[in-house]
């Protein structure tokens, strides 16, 4: 899977911004958007609804192409989709059609499919179904499992594609509270196993806290850009249940609210 040593600009976004054409008229959904990413870091994005969070992330996964400014993942500027960016959605969007090994097969296959044996693809479909626990699933088709497993395959899916960076929208904001909790212990698991890089768009304070070794707090749209950065210097590996009576902790997650709360009723006035 994702391995790799630490690298100071890794994934780097410097003075990006995203215009849309709509019938009202030009809408500035970001503006002067600078963000460097390093290698195996965590980033969570976070913001009220309509900050940009999901374009900021479709700009790096290359479903749009920013208006102006630049983004570079290790030195090459992003044009377009590509392998060493794998996206997981809230919703999973697995072909119904295929079992949950072949959704993953699928992905391995478009990846290294011409340069590997049908026998390495299989491994590498199993290693990734195996490193988030469903090998006993891999046979099952999207309607035979639950919403959280489903869940996994996508993650399953985006690491057997082995990518510079791991792009995350909001992957459990569907799920009820016990499995995202779940899942959230998971993806610390495998971030932690596989150095992965990672960058997240969560509504979710607690979640942002919990996973990230930065949070990036958006100011509201139109026109949204970066108002704080956060370290996140809890040590690793972190326990939900240890974190409950930690007083950093507790002062990191004020520190978010504090933030999203003084937005909000600012943009309220």
């Amino acid at each position: 899977m994702i391995k790799g040593t630490s690298m100071d600009k890794y994934l780097q976004i410097e003075n990006a911004k995203m215009v849309f054409d709509t019938k009202q008229g030009r809408f500035v959904a970001l503006t002067d958007v600078n963000l460097t990413v390093r290698q195996g870091e965590f980033i969570s994005l976070i913001g009220h609804s309509g900050c940009g969070k999901s374009t900021l992330l479709n700009l790096v996964a290359g479903l749009l192409d920013a208006s102006s400014g630049v983004l570079l993942l290790g030195d090459k500027e992003i044009k377009g989709p590509g392998p060493e960016r794998a996206v997981v959605f809230q919703n999973h969007s697995l072909l119904p059609w295929l079992t949950c090994f072949g959704n993953v097969y699928l992905a391995v296959e478009r990846v290294f499919g011409g340069r590997e044996a049908k026998k390495q693809l299989r491994q590498r479909t199993r290693a990734a179904l195996e490193l988030v626990g469903l090998a006993h699933a891999m046979h099952k088709h999207p309607h035979e499992i639950s919403g959280g497993m489903k869940q996994r395959v996508g993650i399953a899916r985006a690491l057997a594609m082995e990518p510079k960076v791991l792009l995350m929208d909001e992957p459990f904001g569907a799920l009820d509270a016990l499995t995202r909790a779940g899942l959230q212990d998971e993806l610390m698991r495998i971030v932690h196993e596989t150095r992965a890089t990672v960058l997240m768009v969560t509504h979710d304070v607690d979640e942002a806290v919990l996973l990230s070794d930065r949070i990036v707090m958006m100011t509201n749209g139109p026109a949204a850009t970066i108002g704080e950065v956060l370290p996140v210097t809890l040590p690793r590996p972190r326990d939900r249940l240890l974190l409950a009576d930690n007083a950093h902790y507790h002062q990191l997650r004020g520190r978010v609210l504090e933030f999203l709360y003084q937005r909000q009723m600012r943009h309220a006035a």
